[in-house]
């Protein structure tokens, strides 16, 4: 069996990965707050963990690895979006506009993830729908002197557990003082944070011993997990900037609730990810969600390359150059590949699994694609990867497959016109209107091809004018 070896930053180090159990295989990753579109930082751990969730599948088989990722769709900022709505005169209460939000934003978020080629997540829980749980891990903390209830809020008693602060190498103290933390006459220390709170007439909440409110963030995880997992699996992951005060908070309630489990063995982090060199902010003006560049003609396989080109580890920068290698780069690929519909089941060779078995080093992965000769090792690498070996040319529709027949005999009559003529402006002209919609342009002396590039559109393609 293939030896996969992970950053554990609980331990940092570099460890042998030894599941809890090889035939159930177990991974939480933290999800979005669904309150509006994902951004390009959002990505880059759904990608990450989908190439670690291709490689559990591929170790120990894909019907004993379990994959669970949250949607946190109860929260301030999507209770602030659905006020914003009613206020702008949009109908229903605001419980009905909050479901509508988080619904509609689940399926942007579907939609723009499997534009990246990730797979979907053995689960998918919506915090609304472990609400039970979340109480009775909450009262089980009070019962076990970690938590205490003050006006209706419930908070988590940090000096009561003395490992706080281990996942992150920092003392409570040295927290306090480096750390913006919620001012509270009804705290008993600065570092307590909040397990339940109380919601007033129009803010969504559920019937609890301590009065009828919702759940602090912290504890939406540890809940599900626990449900969906168990009270100890293998690998946790998530974004640098959740390891405080998110993942600290998570370990303290989760193993004070339940002080005979382990809670997560790895817990692994992807870093920040930057554009052209800057911290990704709106004030800059840098800002774009994954729905941005898609709408932009950006492919998300491409979107998907450049955010596994670096290793996890590291910040990412985006760069427009970046993109277009990427693309270019697999363009290559798909065109050493003679027969792709032969390869479409394809695995990879062992060495360049060993690759990505080493803490996920894709990028030494794909420096091992890059120098295949064999059609079978290309294929079955890019398809291990996420990439689709066909391209966009399996999503041609009947219509827009007669569009580039038509069109490419309609380019061979120009081309035979401007020899005659010597005049090729309407030849170069059809040449830009094609490429500019991601058609790809072949002529030879016999021949004019036509063949869907990484940035076809076919609905652009059937609207063009035949005046060109």
């Amino acid at each position: 069996m293939t030896t996969i070896r992970l950053y554990n930053t609980a331990t940092r180090s570099k460890e042998v990965f030894a599941p809890l159990d090889p035939s159930n295989v177990r991974m939480y990753v933290c999800g979005p707050t669904v309150y509006d579109r994902a951004h390009l930082g959002n990505a880059r751990p759904v990608v990450v963990f989908d190439v670690l969730f291709r490689l559990l599948r591929h170790v120990y088989g894909a019907d004993h690895v379990t994959y669970v990722r949250n949607f946190t769709d109860v929260d301030d900022k999507i209770n602030a979006e659905a006020l914003r709505r009613r206020q702008a005169g949009a109908p229903g209460s605001l419980e009905d506009l909050i479901h509508e939000r988080t619904g509609e934003t689940i399926g942007w978020y579907h939609a723009d993830m499997d534009a990246l080629g990730a797979l979907r997540p053995t689960h998918e829980p919506r915090a609304t729908e472990f609400i039970g749980p979340m109480v009775a891990m909450i009262q089980a903390l009070i019962d076990r002197g970690h938590a205490y209830e003050v006006e209706g809020h419930v908070l988590f008693d940090v000096r009561s557990y003395a490992a706080y602060g281990k996942l992150s190498g920092r003392s409570v103290d040295d927290m306090i003082a480096g750390a913006r933390v919620e001012v509270a006459p009804w705290k008993r220390d600065p570092m307590d944070f909040v397990l339940w709170k109380p919601s007033d007439a129009e803010t969504p909440g559920w019937a609890s011993p301590w009065g009828r409110g919702r759940p602090g963030w912290h504890i939406e995880c540890s809940a599900m997990s626990h449900d969906l997992l168990g009270p100890a699996f293998d690998i946790h992951g998530g974004g640098i900037d959740l390891q405080f005060p998110h993942h600290e908070n998570e370990i303290a309630q989760s193993r004070c609730a339940h002080p005979d489990e382990g809670f997560a063995q790895v817990w692994m982090h992807n870093e920040m990810l930057l554009v052209e060199g800057k911290k990704m902010s709106k004030s800059l003006g840098n800002f774009f969600t994954v729905r941005d560049l898609l709408d932009q003609g950006v492919p998300g396989e491409v979107i998907r390359f450049v955010l596994l080109s670096t290793h996890y580890s590291k910040p990412m920068d985006w760069t427009a150059e970046k993109a277009a290698q990427a693309e270019a780069t697999l363009r290559r690929l798909r065109d050493r590949i003679k027969a792709p519909e032969v390869h479409l089941a394809s695995l990879p060779p062992k060495e360049f699994i060993l690759e990505v078995a080493d803490n996920l080093n894709i990028s030494g992965a794909i420096a091992l694609l890059l120098g295949y000769k064999s059609d079978a090792d290309i294929a079955g690498s890019m398809n291990f990867l996420g990439f689709n070996i066909l391209g966009n040319a399996e999503h041609l529709s009947l219509k827009s497959s007669r569009t580039l027949s038509d069109w490419s005999g309609r380019l061979q009559q120009a081309r035979d016109a401007a020899i005659a003529s010597k005049d090729y402006s309407r030849v170069d002209a059809m040449k830009t209107a094609l490429s500019a919609v991601g058609v790809e342009v072949q002529m030879t002396r016999s021949e004019v091809r036509l063949l869907p590039g990484t940035r076809f559109d076919s609905r652009k393609l059937e609207e063009m004018k035949w005046e060109t």
